[in-house]
């Protein structure tokens, strides 16, 4: 008997191949000049790293460094829903102030003495003050405090100087 022939039959090319596929890329990137380009990155690596380096050096930058980093310190202590909230309230209240500050400032009158004691008397405006008050003094307790370097905050562990 005899043995059956295995026969596959090869797919109808679609598009160009794999190889046809990289040569029009690598054309491409040359037509673009981004082959040139990280050539001349490669060659001039000692130059760059020397820039770099350099500009890493300066007391601006290192400043702009250590100050990031301490702002994620910062916010990684934030839980996000208190975080969210902060964003959001500030977000509020910078329109309330664009949409009031022309509207009802000039055109309103001052309350008086009568008006300010109706306003000592508000529990509803008491309320909504004092959280701004008790954040107003932790912020001048801080602003008060002796700077140290902000990885012993964080961590607890002192650094030397």
């Amino acid at each position: 008997m005899a043995k059956p022939i295995n026969y596959e039959v090869k797919p109808t090319p679609i598009g160009p191949d794999a190889h046809e596929e990289l040569d029009t890329l690598l054309q491409s990137l040359h037509e673009r000049g981004v082959l040139r380009f990280a050539n001349d990155l490669v060659c001039a690596q000692t130059d760059i790293a020397k820039v770099v380096v350099d500009g890493l050096g300066k007391q601006g930058t290192l400043n702009a460094i250590q100050n990031l980093s301490i702002l994620g310190m910062a916010l990684s202590r934030i839980p996000p829903e208190d975080f969210y909230k902060v964003v959001f309230g500030l977000k509020d209240a910078v329109t309330e102030f664009s949409t009031k500050a022309g509207s009802e400032g000039q055109d309103k009158e001052a309350p008086g003495v009568a008006g300010a004691w109706r306003m000592l008397k508000d529990d509803q405006l008491w309320a909504s003050l004092s959280p701004l008050l008790a954040g107003l003094r932790a912020f001048s307790e801080r602003m008060g405090e002796e700077p140290e370097k902000p990885i012993t905050r964080f961590t607890g562990k002192p650094t030397d100087n």
